[in-house]
C-alpha cells in the first residue's frame, strides 16, 4: 500500500527531470545570447568612447594648427597627407586622453585637461609669431612671469582686446571648473578592468613615442611616421610637423651636446696671442656700455616724413650698426652676446641663455675689467628677477646690480622709466666713483607697445600717405621716444667731454621695435616681423640697429659696418687699450674675417654670405675653435680657462 502511494511522485520526478533535460540547452543558449549581447553592448560602448577620444583629439589638433599657423592654408594636407605626421599628432592626443581617463576613473573626463593643454600653447605660439617671428619653444615657458609683469603695458595699448581675452579666459576657466565639479554625474565611471586596459594600451605607446623624439638620434620609426626634425629652420619644422610634434622635438634641445671633436686636445691646439695680455697695461679709461631698448632709426622707412630728425646726436656719432639676432623682443639674448662675446648661433634654436644655461661663473666684460681693478656695475630700471638678471649678473662677475628695487624712483614714460632719469642716475654714480669703472646699462623707455598718450609733448610729428591712423600714432609715439633717447645720449656725451679721465661710450639698440603694420604698410618688410633667412641686404635691412663707439679723447670709431653683438667686446677691450686672449685674440681674428655670426649664415668682410654654414659639413676652423671655447666655458671642463680666460680662475659659483 505504501509502495503504491509513492509511485505517482516518482513518475512526476522522472517527468520533471526529462523536461529539465530538454529545457537546459534552451536556457544555456538564452544565457549565452544575453552574455553576447552584454559583450556587444560593452564593445560598442568602448568603441564609441575611443572614437569620441579620437574625434576630440582631431578637433583639438585642428584648432591648435589654425591658431599656430594663423591661417587655414595647409591644415587639410597636414592632417590627411600620408607624407605628413598630422594623424600621428591626433593619435598622441587621443592616447593621452585614454590614459588620463584611466587615472581619473571617468570616461572622457580628461578632455577638460587635455584639450586646453593642446590648444592654448598653440594660440600663444601664433601670438608670439605675430610679434617676434618665432613660434613657441619649450624654453619660453621659463619666462611666464616676465609676460605677467608686462601685461599693464599691453593692456594700456589695446584695452578692448585685453577685455576680450581676459573675459574669454575667465569664461573658459569657469567652464572647466563647472565640468570638473559636475563631471562625476556627466562622465561615465570606468571599471577597474577598463582602466587597466586603457593604461596597458596607451602608456607603452606614449612611452615608446617619447623615446623616438630626440632629434639628435636617428629613429627609423620616426622616419616611417614622417616626423622630420628640421632644427636649422624652425619655421619649416613647425609647418611640416605641426605645432605639437615640433614643440616636442624641441624639448630635448634644452640639453646642449658637445660639438664634434671637443676635448682637451682640441682646446690645446687653438693658437693664442704671442704676447701676454699683461704686456698691454691699458689706459684706465672709464667705460659706459648702454643697450637701448628697441632703438632704431625710423627715417629708414619709405613714404614717411618727420618734422625733424629724431636722432641727430646718434647719427652724427654713429660708428656703424649692430646686426641683432632678434626682432621685436628677446632682449636678454642680445645682452648675452654683447657682454660675453659668445653667440646664440652655437646654442639650440630657441635658447634663452639667461634662463637656461648660466648657472656657474661665465667670463664677461665685467670679469675682465674687474681683473684690471675696475668697479663694475649693471643698471636696469625694472625688477631684478626679470630675465633672471639678479642671478645672471652675479655669474657674469658684476660687483653690483642696480635695479628698480634698489634705484631711487624715476620719472616714467607710460609704464616705463625714462632714459633721462636713468642717464642722470648713471652720471651720479660715475661722479661718486674714485676708481675706474665699467658700467653696463639696459634702458627701458623704448619698450613697446607704443600707446598714444605716452608722451605729453609733441616734439616730433609723423606724416605718411600710406599709414593708417593707428600705425601713424604708433610710429609717432616710437619716434618721440627715439628723440628722447637721443637727447639723453647727448647729455651723456656732454658730461663725458668735461671729465678729466677718458670715458668710452658704447651705445646701441638691441633689436627693431615691434611696430607691426607700420612695416607692411610702408612696404619696409613683407611681414610684420623680420625674416630669419634671406639675402644679406634683406637681413641687414630687418636686423640692423644704430651703433656708437666713442671716446672722449679719441672721438668716434668710424666705419665698423654691421657687426654682431658678440663682437662688441672686441672693440671695447681694444679701445680701452688692453689685449686679451679671447676678446682681442679669438674675437679679433673672427672680426677680421666675419662681421656677422648668425645661426643661418656667416657674413664676411666683403659682404658675402655663407648660408647654412652649420649644416655644410665644412665649418671654418676659426669658427670651430670659437665654438669649442664657448662650449668649454659654458658647459665643458674649462680646459681653456688658464690660457684664454685667466681672470676666471678661482672664481666661485654665485649663490642662486
Amino acid at each position: 500500500m505504501k509502495l503504491a502511494q509513492h509511485l505517482p511522485s516518482s513518475e512526476n520526478a522522472v517527468k520533471n527531470a526529462r523536461q529539465n533535460a530538454l529545457l537546459a540547452p534552451v536556457a544555456e543558449t538564452g544565457e549565452a545570447v544575453r552574455q553576447q549581447d552584454r559583450w556587444q553592448t560593452k564593445a560598442i560602448s568602448v568603441s564609441l568612447q575611443v572614437a569620441a577620444a579620437f574625434a576630440v583629439a582631431l578637433i583639438a589638433v585642428t584648432l591648435s594648427e589654425i591658431f599656430a599657423r594663423g591661417t587655414l592654408d595647409d591644415i587639410v594636407p597636414y592632417l590627411t597627407s600620408a607624407a605628413r605626421p598630422g594623424f600621428v599628432a591626433v593619435a598622441i592626443v587621443a592616447l593621452a586622453i585614454l590614459a588620463l581617463d584611466a587615472v581619473i576613473g571617468r570616461s572622457l573626463q580628461s578632455i577638460i585637461l587635455v584639450a586646453p593643454l593642446v590648444v592654448l600653447p598653440a594660440f600663444f605660439s601664433g601670438q608670439k609669431q605675430q610679434y617676434l617671428s618665432d613660434p613657441l619653444y619649450p624654453s619660453d615657458l621659463l619666462f611666464g612671469r616676465q609676460i605677467v609683469e608686462l601685461l599693464p603695458a599691453m593692456v594700456s595699448a589695446q584695452p578692448l582686446l585685453a577685455v576680450v581675452v581676459f573675459g574669454g579666459a575667465l569664461l573658459a576657466l569657469g567652464l572647466i571648473a563647472w565640468l570638473v565639479i559636475k563631471g562625476r554625474k556627466i562622465f561615465v565611471p570606468l571599471s577597474g578592468r577598463a582602466r587597466l586596459a586603457r593604461l596597458l594600451v596607451a602608456v607603452p605607446v606614449l612611452l615608446g613615442f617619447s623615446s623616438i623624439m630626440n632629434p639628435m638620434a636617428y629613429s627609423a620609426t620616426r622616419d616611417r611616421l614622417n616626423i622630420v626634425p628640421m632644427l636649422w629652420d624652425q619655421t619649416i619644422n613647425y609647418q611640416h610637423n605641426g605645432f605639437l610634434l615640433a614643440f616636442m622635438i624641441n624639448v630635448p634641445m634644452a640639453t646642449v651636446t658637445a660639438p664634434d671633436g671637443y676635448g682637451n686636445v682640441a682646446i690645446s691646439d687653438i693658437p693664442s696671442d704671442r704676447l701676454p695680455s699683461s704686456f698691454f697695461a691699458g689706459r684706465r679709461a672709464d667705460v659706459i656700455f648702454i643697450m637701448s631698448e628697441s632703438l632704431w632709426d625710423p627715417t629708414r622707412l619709405d613714404n614717411v616724413t618727420f618734422s625733424k630728425d629724431p636722432m641727430p646726436t646718434i647719427r652724427s656719432h654713429q660708428s656703424g650698426n649692430v646686426f641683432s639676432p632678434e626682432f621685436g623682443g628677446m632682449t636678454a639674448n642680445v645682452e648675452f652676446e654683447a657682454l660675453t662675446g659668445f653667440t646664440n648661433a652655437f646654442l639650440p634654436y630657441g635658447s634663452i641663455p639667461y634662463q637656461q644655461y648660466i648657472r656657474r661663473p661665465i667670463p664677461s666684460l665685467a670679469t675682465f675689467f674687474a681683473s684690471k681693478g675696475y668697479a663694475t656695475k649693471a643698471f636696469h630700471p625694472f625688477q631684478g628677477w626679470f630675465w633672471n638678471r639678479n642671478n645672471v649678473y652675479q655669474s657674469l662677475g658684476f660687483d653690483e646690480f642696480k635695479s628698480e628695487d634698489t634705484m631711487p624712483a624715476m620719472t616714467k614714460r607710460g609704464q616705463f622709466a625714462s632714459d633721462e632719469s636713468l642717464t642722470r642716475y648713471i652720471i651720479e654714480e660715475a661722479d661718486r666713483s674714485e676708481e675706474p669703472f665699467f658700467y653696463f646699462a639696459v634702458t627701458l623707455q623704448g619698450h613697446g607697445p607704443y600707446e598714444a598718450d605716452r608722451y605729453a609733448n609733441g616734439a616730433i610729428t609723423v606724416d605718411s600717405p600710406v599709414l593708417s591712423a593707428a600705425s601713424t600714432q604708433s610710429l609717432q609715439t616710437f619716434t618721440r621716444g627715439v628723440k628722447e633717447s637721443d637727447v639723453s645720449f647727448k647729455t651723456l656725451i656732454d658730461w663725458a667731454k668735461k671729465r678729466q679721465r677718458e670715458t668710452i661710450l658704447v651705445f646701441f639698440g638691441d633689436h627693431l621695435p615691434p611696430l607691426n603694420e607700420v612695416y607692411t604698410e610702408t612696404k619696409y618688410m613683407p611681414n610684420v616681423v623680420a625674416t630669419r633667412r634671406a639675402s644679406v641686404e634683406t637681413m641687414k635691412r630687418e636686423h640692423e640697429t644704430p651703433l656708437v663707439v666713442w671716446s672722449s679723447k679719441r672721438g668716434v670709431q668710424k666705419d665698423l659696418g654691421s657687426v654682431s653683438p658678440s663682437l662688441l667686446p672686441h672693440y671695447i677691450v681694444r679701445m680701452a687699450g688692453y689685449r686679451h686672449p679671447f676678446y682681442t685674440g679669438i674675437l679679433g681674428r673672427v672680426n677680421e674675417r666675419y662681421t656677422v655670426i648668425d645661426r643661418h649664415q656667416l657674413i664676411s668682410r666683403n659682404n658675402r654670405a655663407q648660408a647654412d654654414w652649420a649644416q655644410s659639413g665644412q665649418v671654418d676652423p676659426l669658427i670651430r675653435d670659437y665654438r669649442y671655447l664657448q662650449h668649454d666655458m659654458m658647459f665643458g671642463d674649462r680646459f681653456s680657462e688658464e690660457r684664454f680666460f685667466p681672470e676666471q680662475q678661482d672664481r666661485l659659483a654665485p649663490a642662486s
